[in-house]
């Protein structure tokens, strides 16, 4: 029988991230913070608008109310849109589809995700891949093994592919561990994620199990999707000719959304309402971390 884990609560989060704070890029910070009512505050200030999309535009399978509003508004006052997303559970076209069943409308090159950071770099060993169970894996550029609880395809696999934690559990986790410290081999972490906010809380994401593994020792672990910076170029690259500092990251976690675009030079926004802080003093663990976003507000 497999052992899973828990749900996360917001201050075991914050903790487990401050804790593996020096694996994360380093970032120069706003000075302040400054409150705004919405995103509309700042198009003056802003010509490319990031989302996150867990807790800023949907939570789990739940639009936030009027965000699909807000994004054509933005659009219709001739700002960029793009959303970066941790979300590596599924293929590109099959995140351009997730939103539009959520009724929010976003074109193919507008989202970029850790899936897609994460398969640029990939070379052609085998790679043993930890996904969820719809995922068909037919974008994997390389051989292919999936993951589930026979420790010989572990021992088999030339490297590890961490795409989602909807499958995994403590045993597994084990599996793995045994594995990489009988042969050490290159793990992809491909959502640095440590919990994502559903609608019954906060779940565990592959990056949480990818520090895990560093704590005990220190195996040869790559992290892609916020805030490391591959996805970041990405973003870039897709809005050429806007400066860094007309693009704005809008997110509801310090430790990715904002020290990741902080990272790059961009401006940031703080969403609290739904995600991450929702019910909490979002600014207190400002304080505490000394992560301070551009602006806050409680929606987009």
């Amino acid at each position: 029988m497999k052992v899973t884990y828990p749900m996360l609560t917001v201050q075991e989060i914050f903790d487990r991230y401050q804790s593996v704070r020096d694996r994360l890029p380093t970032a120069t910070f706003a000075q302040s913070i400054i409150s705004i009512n919405s995103l509309l505050d700042i198009t003056d200030q802003i010509d490319a608008f990031v989302f996150d999309a867990f807790g800023v535009l949907n939570v789990g399978e739940t639009p936030i109310p009027g965000a699909a509003e807000r994004l054509d508004e933005l659009r219709a006052r001739g700002c960029a849109i793009r959303i970066l997303s941790n979300a590596a559970s599924y293929k590109h076209e099959d995140a351009v589809l997730k939103f539009k069943r959520l009724g929010i409308r976003i074109e193919s090159e507008e989202i970029i995700t850790s899936r897609d950071a994460a398969l640029i770099g990939l070379d052609a060993r085998t790679f043993g891949c930890i996904a969820a169970i719809n995922d068909d894996l037919s974008d994997i550029p390389t051989k292919t093994l999936r993951l589930g609880d026979d420790q010989l395809l572990y021992d088999q696999a030339e490297g590890f592919l961490f795409l989602s934690s909807a499958e995994w559990s403590a045993s597994r986790q084990a599996l793995l561990e045994r594995s990489l410290r009988d042969n050490p081999r290159p793990l992809v972490i491909a959502n640095a994620d440590i919990a994502a906010p559903r609608e019954n809380g906060f779940s565990q994401e592959p990056g949480y199990f990818g520090h895990l593994l560093l704590d005990q020792m220190k195996y040869e672990i790559q992290f892609f999707g916020k805030p490391f910076a591959e996805i970041y170029t990405l973003a870039e690259v897709s809005l050429a000719g806007i400066l860094p500092n007309r693009i704005a990251m809008i997110g509801d976690t310090l430790h990715t959304d904002i020290i990741g675009a902080a990272a790059r030079g961009w401006r940031t926004v703080l969403v609290t309402q739904d995600g991450m802080f929702a019910g909490h003093d979002a600014q207190a663990y400002c304080s505490s971390s000394l992560i301070t976003p551009d602006w806050i507000t409680k929606r987009i």
